[in-house]
């Protein structure tokens, strides 16, 4: 049985390594202008260090050219498609048709995804862009199960296909959204969004024409988060959605940390690859997602919501309070090295915030969900061995020396309980 793919956001060289350590199949990533995530300022030189990294252990690099450009863009679209077919990317994800035509005229050879921006709501759809040169259509959000089973009864057999799974959900229709644009200046569809979906609106509004027509919405005197949704999670959906065949399962989150993107690629890789046991011993009605949501829950987030997975009606998917939920952990450090000059369960490592003796901080092994917990009982400044009782993160790439009684190696994450 072939499994599914597990398709993680790589944000940098760093988050991809961490992406493939904790159980990606493969990554997305993008050009720093030509992207929906140009804040991730990713270079050709740091897309050619994961893909060649990613291709020495066996994985796979999409990279996205999903803007909707304008006629002054396509000297640099051209130039970045002749430098992604030189580098060896793996599918370049698009949803301009004009984008698309260069692709196809400068890489022929070059796989073809197209972006959820184009709104792939239907079958017509999904066989129209598999006419047009297509090897994979990523499916609009906006799908319900029963709707993306149909499109994969009836798709052609060659035509791949990738839904959501994880993470921000835009509140404009796929991410067609001009809100940033309009109120910032900032445009969305360039890879500039300002995220005023997140923003918090005093309203007053009156429906003149239909009285019976009533958006209520609650909100104080500090205003309400009217255009912020909830995250999506599908972790509870994961047998449904193999059963179906859905050739990639993708997480969103370029601009995530190593915590978060550690965190819900290791949930995700045990999900599947539980159900996948089960189901070859027969055994599938016995899977649990609880295992797999409370680690989930262990990372920062607005709230869950399948969004319209299970219900074409569903009405759970906003964030009106604007309140982050599981604020219990947080980032707590990445193991850089081991450190013999001291002893040999003392390691090296990058802090992410406040470290201090007595601290509970567990250990994300990327192969179990086992916790491995224990309390801070030795830092030492990093420079003289000296024991210290407490560090805060006061610069990038802060480091402190720390006793483990596990053994851990490099890219390792591990979490502090608050």
């Amino acid at each position: 049985m072939k499994k599914v793919e597990l398709l993680a956001p790589a944000g940098s060289v760093e988050k991809a390594k961490i992406a493939f350590m904790y159980g990606a199949d493969a990554v997305y990533a993008g050009t720093s202008n030509l992207s929906l995530r140009s804040r991730t300022n990713l270079d050709s030189d740091g897309l050619e260090k994961i893909i060649i990294y990613a291709h020495s252990i066996g994985k796979k690099v999409y990279v996205a050219l999903n803007i909707y450009a304008y006629d002054e863009y396509y000297e640099e679209i051209e130039h970045e498609i002749k430098k992604l077919e030189k580098i060896g990317a793996d599918a370049i994800i698009a949803s301009d048709v004009g984008i698309i035509e260069k692709i196809k005229e400068i890489a022929p050879g070059m796989e073809i995804h197209i972006s959820t921006q184009a709104n792939t709501v239907s079958l017509n759809s999904a066989n129209f862009w598999h006419k047009y040169g297509a090897k994979r259509v990523i499916l609009a959000r906006e799908l319900s199960k029963e709707k993306i089973e149909y499109i994969m009864k009836n798709k052609p057999e060659d035509l791949e296909v990738e839904i959501f799974i994880h993470g921000a959900i835009c509140y404009a229709y796929s991410g067609r959204c001009y809100l940033s644009k309009y109120l910032t200046g900032r445009c969305a569809n360039l890879g500039d969004c300002s995220q005023p979906c997140r923003f918090k609106y005093n309203i007053t509004a009156t429906e003149v024409n239909n009285k019976d027509s009533i958006i209520n919405i609650d909100f104080d005197e500090n205003g309400t988060y009217l255009f912020s949704s909830k995250d999506m999670c599908l972790i509870k959906q994961i047998p449904t959605i193999c059963d179906m065949g859905v050739n990639s399962l993708k997480i969103e989150g370029r601009l995530k940390t190593d915590y978060y993107l550690a965190t819900v690629v290791r949930a995700y890789r045990k999900a599947i690859d539980d159900y996948y046991n089960l189901k070859e011993k027969g055994m599938e009605n016995e899977y649990s997602q609880e295992l797999y949501l409370n680690e989930l829950q262990k990372v920062k987030t607005r709230g869950f919501s399948e969004f319209y997975f299970s219900d074409d009606n569903n009405q759970d998917i906003h964030d009106l309070d604007g309140k982050s939920e599981n604020l219990d952990y947080e980032y707590g450090a990445k193991v850089i090295s081991k450190d013999e000059d001291i002893a040999d369960d003392v390691y090296l490592v990058e802090i992410k915030n406040k470290l201090s003796l007595g601290d509970t901080l567990e250990i994300l092994f990327p192969d179990t969900l086992d916790v491995c917990k224990f309390n801070i009982e030795k830092l030492y400044d990093d420079k003289t061995n000296e024991e210290i009782n407490t560090i805060n993160p006061g610069k990038k790439g802060q480091k402190v020396k720390i006793k483990i009684p596990y053994k851990v190696f490099e890219g390792v994450i591990i979490r502090r309980k608050r």
